[in-house]
């Protein structure tokens, strides 16, 4: 499906807006990474970023001229040229040019404040510019889109000036107009009647949307703007952005998608995915709560909820999560009822019979360890170890004996040292280990594994790969409980469990031998 042939075409702005953001960095190979991404997804234009700004653009257009790209057209970004400069002796544009793209997006300004107070010249040069640099780039046989910056407020300053920017960029030959609320403080009513106007005013070329987050109403914005004609909408993958970032692609493609019925992606299903990834490269924490793609969008905690969804999925589902790549998750805790249990028994493989003597003591025994400072919404492994339990399917690999901790701190400049101490008895084995780490977990994780290796070879596959600390009750100062929850992998699924005690090293340590636990109890 290619962008000529579609109502609405995709807009990258990630690897150049999305990189505005604080936190948010791409070396010129992650960017290159998630351009192929975004090209395999169905994204029509790839914004790679502003030549010549800094060495990673340099470097990601350089490589990019000699990838082969499936779908996506990479568009170089930029300004007109500079007031009372030549446009072919512009820098700044030859540097669009050699950049090699088949697209050019260039920004103009808008709003006549800027042109008077920021760039110091008059409203007719500021006409010229746009269309001199829209001209000279379509001589040098490149699609010019033009940005027009601050559009929204320009037009709420002075409705002529603005106007007469986007008829100087279509004088010169621009393919499309796109309206840039960059300041992020319009509402969606507004977009929509000025979205009109110019649809009246500049029929002859067609317009975009380009919106930022500021109110919280980024991705409406976007929407108002194709309700009533916009072919291109930009944003970026996650949100990601100046400020509180750009309108988020994972929740503006499944609405126009799946809502309003226009067809932008070929496979909608690598959505998440493709979320995860971006957050990944950039080295970001993912955003559970984000619609459509959040770990969270499809999870249910409360009793009656599960029950319903367990009828009728339907009922408390907006949509089939599986549509954009994502899955129903089944809460247990404290607020949990019966069903919670048998649908997450099941989803483990380890049904439950509901009303059953087991699914009861589960239960039962969920709600007393939550009142205790416990939380399974992230423990999968130490609730199905608590199943497993309750329903006599489990069997004990060890018998714990002691385990001590020490760290010492040296005056003459000396690393400090922690190390910790092991003794439990393994198939009728007495174990006694030692070893030195980079701090208590490290130590007990190096000691316990110490112990099991020789029984349990497998277990070196295993890596601990997150690490999580929590007060349970902060009111009690330095004698509150601590919550610990450990994340585990064996390279291919991987599993969380939690530890709860009033010292932190016990809390890490039931957290840190649940996770070994659960891994020895599926291969039984």
């Amino acid at each position: 499906m290619s962008a000529a042939g579609k109502q609405v075409s995709l807009y990258d702005t990630t690897l150049r807006d999305g990189t505005q953001g604080e936190g948010f960095q791409l070396s010129g190979l992650d960017k290159l990474r998630i351009a192929h991404r975004l090209d395999e997804f169905g994204v029509d234009y790839i914004e790679g970023g502003w030549p010549g700004s800094n060495p990673k653009d340099v470097e990601f257009f350089k490589a990019a001229a000699g990838e082969e790209w499936k779908h996506a057209r990479i568009a170089a970004f930029g300004s007109t040229r500079r007031h009372d400069f030549a446009v072919e002796d512009d820098p700044q544009v030859k540097l669009l040019i050699d950049a090699c793209t088949p697209v050019i997006t260039i920004f103009g300004k808008s709003w006549k404040l800027h042109v008077t107070e920021v760039l110091k010249t008059i409203p007719e040069e500021n006409f010229a510019m746009i269309r001199d640099t829209v001209r000279y780039l379509k001589e040098a046989d490149r699609e010019v889109i033009y940005d027009a910056e601050h559009f929204f407020d320009g037009y709420k300053d002075d409705s002529e000036h603005a106007l007469q920017t986007l008829e100087a960029a279509a004088e010169g030959g621009a393919e499309c107009l796109v309206l840039c609320d960059t300041n992020g403080g319009t509402m969606p009513d507004e977009v929509k009647a000025i979205c009109t106007v110019v649809k009246e005013r500049v029929p002859g070329v067609p317009f975009g949307i380009h919106t930022h987050d500021d109110c919280g109403v980024g991705v409406a914005n976007a929407i108002s703007a194709v309700d009533v004609g916009a072919v291109q909408v930009q944003g970026t993958i996650n949100g990601y952005g100046e400020r509180t970032g750009n309108c988020n692609m994972t929740s503006l493609i499944p609405i126009l998608q799946l809502k309003r019925g226009i067809e932008m992606v070929d496979d909608l299903t690598k959505l998440k995915e493709l979320s995860y990834f971006v957050d990944e490269v950039s080295n970001n924490s993912h955003h559970h709560r984000a619609p459509f793609v959040g770990r969270t969008a499809f999870s249910h905690k409360g009793g009656m909820h599960v029950n319903a969804v367990q009828k009728v999925a339907h009922s408390y589902e907006h949509i089939r999560p599986e549509e954009v790549g994502n899955a129903q998750i089944i809460l247990v805790s404290e607020l949990s009822g019966q069903s919670n249990i048998l649908m997450k028994a099941e989803e483990i493989g380890l049904p439950l019979e509901k009303g059953s003597a087991e699914a009861k003591a589960v239960l039962v025994k969920v709600k007393e360890q939550e009142k205790g400072g416990y939380s399974y919404e992230a423990a999968g492994g130490s609730l199905e170890l608590l199943i497993r339990r309750e329903t006599g399917q489990y069997e004990k690999r060890w018998i714990l004996r002691e385990y001590h901790c020490s760290f010492r701190q040296y005056r003459d400049g000396h690393n400090p040292v922690c190390e910790a101490t092991v003794k439990m008895e393994v198939a009728g084995v007495p174990e006694h280990t030692a070893a030195e780490g980079h701090g208590v977990v490290n130590a007990l994780d190096k000691a316990l594994r110490q112990a099991l290796m020789p029984h349990f070879p497998a277990i070196e596959g295993v890596s601990l790969i997150d690490y999580k600390v929590r007060i349970v009750d902060g009111h009690a100062a330095t004698a509150a409980k601590t919550r610990v929850q450990i994340v585990h992998t064996d390279g291919e699924c991987s599993w969380g469990t939690v530890g709860v005690s009033d010292s932190i090293i016990e809390a890490s340590w039931i957290a840190l031998t649940e996770g070994i636990d659960l891994f020895l109890q599926r291969r039984t």
